[in-house]
């Protein structure tokens, strides 16, 4: 029979918080790993950007070089480095990739008949169809696979309307979900630490019922095969605390997600095999899609608080990365699996909600610094994984340096021979005091390392079946031709949001917590506007200053100022699905997903009708509703988290406001979101306001029919008391 409560009996596991400073870290049998790979990758990516560099140095000192220059060397050997890491790790990539495998891995036989595994579906106003659908589709398709399955919906939602919608669509849910896996529900009282402390408090209250715990995220679909075999992986590799695989992009409608979701399933198995090759057993987390023993998560993987106040301190955000950090300092192993398919997820449908998770992503990533500098026992390729992840965000602003830098120079240079631009026009400004023709090939040299992930990309696509098969040889060039036309406008976009979200950081200024928004809507051009205006002067600055130095020099720069000076409409357009419905028409940024729709996800778009027809319940009407009051009375988590003597203040607020006010509206009205959530999430509460209202007479009827009710008992010269006292009136 299944078993319909939404939360079952308590399995408490201790997760202690970890110190920062500790001990070199531990290692347990059987965790090996090629240190030549790593050393292969940082010594061929050490040797090219010196080779770069020194090219770069010779650009520059035919005629000495100035303290302007030095400084522009300097920036340029930084910017290089992450640029020739990337090229190196995809080469490695593409290799592993059009590499036929072999069976490295043990295949034997494994029984996962009686271990119990938990997919945990962390939730923070998210769209509620979209989840419940994925949650119904995925507990059905499990019903017969071999093992224990459970799904678990952990709410960390603090908005009291879509926690109503939450507690209709779990009901609903119950009624279709009748398979052996039962689907739980928990909506935290209070939110510490965000979505880590979601998934800690899970781990702390009910982690000992389970093996092993597959994180979906919102918009997380895996198919069937993927979960059993992700289990079976982690049965047959004890010494192993995650696996982590490679979610493709999948279900996208606008232009950009198109676009993303094409450069996911063409480079995503190059960039994601790179890193597999090099990392071995000290791979990386990226929050969701992945499968992690519990017991090795409780054990070593509590994260502390950092000293200070965010945006360094607090809660650490990017939480995923230090998470398997402490594995493996506690001597577990941290796999990335390219291998292991059927694992999908969505992307941001517009360049607004890009940037607005870029600003959450950076604040985590730049709060790794301090997470590097604090805390011991790490190994140096989980530093080295903390440290590209800060890079990818330090990377905006330092190219914006560099550009400045450049100009700089090119005024500096006009200062000291005014006439060093021929009439005849060229790619770069003849500058006597720069070799402009080794100076062309380094920016050939360049534009090869920064685009040959793409070109790996492209011949991957050419010579894979799957490729071949669904898209076609035709549709993948233009694809790539495509994507890598919109990548070029889009990324000055990116570059000029993430340095604003860099000097935000270290202004001192806190992201919060803002939810995505996953529908494809779009924004009206007007809020688009608005929201470019920063990339658009930025980009209208640059170029008037380089056709200032220069017409040639200001083409020179086009590339990384277009995309800029056009960010509003290009984000309007791009966020269109009407311009992702032509292109797909067109034959253009076609992907195999959108061939072949995986089951996981088909079967998740099937049910979100049956959850987006549900009624709505508003708070009144819930207040006014004793039976519905009873009902869900189990939904409702009776845990708040609060010490002896602490008091819950939207709580307290929310009961001291039920004596102010007459009516229930005026109550409703008095109080704040957060003291309406409070009594939501406290069925005595709620049960006692609405007592308190209904002795009042207040919801026996609508306020109308309340009054002309007492306009009649005071016409006959009555007063209605309460039995043995007199009426009350606040």
């Amino acid at each position: 029979m299944t078993d319909l409560r939404p939360r079952p009996t308590e399995f408490p596991l201790t997760m202690p918080n970890q110190p920062l400073q500790s001990r070199i870290a531990r290692v347990r049998a059987g965790t090996t790993s090629h240190v030549w790979r790593k050393l292969f990758v940082l010594g061929a990516s050490v040797l090219l950007t010196l080779w770069t560099t020194r090219e770069m140095y010779e650009v520059l000192a035919v005629s000495g070089m100035t303290l302007l220059e030095w400084v522009l060397l300097f920036v340029f050997a930084i910017n290089i480095s992450w640029i020739c890491f990337a090229f190196v790790n995809a080469t490695i990539g593409f290799a592993c990739a059009v590499t036929p495998r072999h069976a490295a891995r043990s295949a034997d036989p494994v029984c996962i008949r009686n271990v119990r595994t938990v997919l945990t579906f962390p939730i923070y106003h998210e769209a509620v169809e979209d989840v419940f659908a994925t949650v119904s589709a995925t507990a059905r398709m499990l019903e017969d696979a071999p093992g224990i399955y459970e799904c678990f919906i952990l709410s960390d939602t603090t908005d009291p309307e879509i926690a109503l919608a939450e507690e209709v669509a779990y009901t609903e849910l119950l009624k279709t979900v009748r398979g052996n896996v039962p689907v739980r529900y928990r909506r935290r009282t209070i939110n510490h630490h965000r979505k880590s402390g979601n998934i800690r408090d899970f781990v702390m209250r009910w982690g000992g019922r389970y093996d092993h715990m597959i994180v979906f995220d919102a918009d997380s679909y895996m198919e069937r095969d993927t979960i059993v075999h992700l289990v079976e992986e982690m049965e047959r590799a004890p010494h192993t605390a995650l696996i982590q695989t490679i979610p493709q992009l999948v279900g996208g409608r606008t232009l950009l997600s198109r676009c993303q979701q094409f450069a996911s399933a063409l480079y995503g198995p190059i960039l994601g095999g790179g890193m597999a090759w090099w990392a071995q057993n000290e791979g990386n987390f990226w929050g969701h899609n992945a499968i992690i023993r519990i017991s090795a998560l409780a054990e070593a993987a509590g994260l502390p608080e950092m000293p200070g106040k965010a945006p360094f301190g607090g809660s650490i955000l990017s939480h995923d990365f230090v998470e398997a950090a402490f594995l493996r300092r506690a001597g577990w192993n941290v796999e990335i699996r390219p291998e292991i398919g059927g694992s999908y997820e969505q992307g941001p449908p517009t360049i607004i909600e890009l940037v607005k998770r870029d600003r959450r992503w950076c604040q985590g990533n730049m709060q790794h610094m301090a997470v590097l500098l604090k805390t011991g026992g790490l190994s140096w390729t989980n530093r080295f994984h903390l440290i590209t992840g800060i890079f990818s965000y330090l990377a905006s602003p330092l190219w914006l340096v560099f550009i400045t830098l450049g100009m700089l120079l090119s005024l500096q240079n006009s200062f000291m021979q005014p006439a060093y631009f021929g009439d005849e026009a060229s790619l770069f400004p003849t500058w006597p005091v720069i070799d402009s023709e080794r100076a062309l090939t380094l920016f050939f040299v360049t534009m090869g390392l920064l685009f040959a992930p793409k070109m790996y990309g492209l011949v991957y696509g050419l010579v894979s079946r799957e490729w071949r098969q669904s898209v076609g040889v035709g549709k993948t060039i233009l694809g790539a031709l495509t994507e890598t036309a919109l990548s070029v406008l889009i990324a000055p976009i990116l570059m000029a949001t993430q340095t604003g979200a860099v000097i935000n950081v270290f202004r001192g200024k806190d992201s919060g917590w803002s939810p995505q928004e996953r529908a494809q809507g779009g924004y009206s051009f007007l809020a688009t506007l608005r929201h470019n205006i920063p990339a658009t002067l930025l980009g209208a600055a640059l170029t008037m200053a380089a056709t200032a130095i220069s017409p040639v020099y200001a083409a020179w720069l086009a590339p990384a100022t277009v995309g800029m000076v056009l960010a509003a409409p290009l984000s309007y357009w791009t966020a269109k699905e009407s311009a992702g419905q032509r292109a797909r028409q067109a034959g253009l940024l076609v992907s195999p997903v959108e061939v072949r729709l995986p089951d996981s996800v088909g079967q998740s778009w099937a049910e979100v009708q049956a959850f987006s027809t549900l009624p709505k319940t508003d708070m009144i009407s819930l207040l006014r509703d004793r039976v519905s009051q009873r009902k869900r009375r189990t939904l409702i988590d009776p845990y708040w988290p609060l010490q002896r003597h602490e008091v819950h203040e939207p709580l307290a607020l929310a009961r001291a406001r039920v004596t102010r006010v007459l009516t229930l509206e005026e109550y409703i009205k008095a109080i704040s979101k957060a003291e309406l959530m409070a009594i939501l999430n406290s069925s005595q509460d709620l049960e006692s306001i609405s007592f308190r209202f209904a002795v009042a007479g207040r919801v026996a009827g609508d306020v109308s029919a309340y009054e002309r009710l007492m306009s009649s008992e005071r016409a006959g010269g009555r007063t209605t008391t309460s039995s043995g006292g007199q009426r009350s009136g606040t």
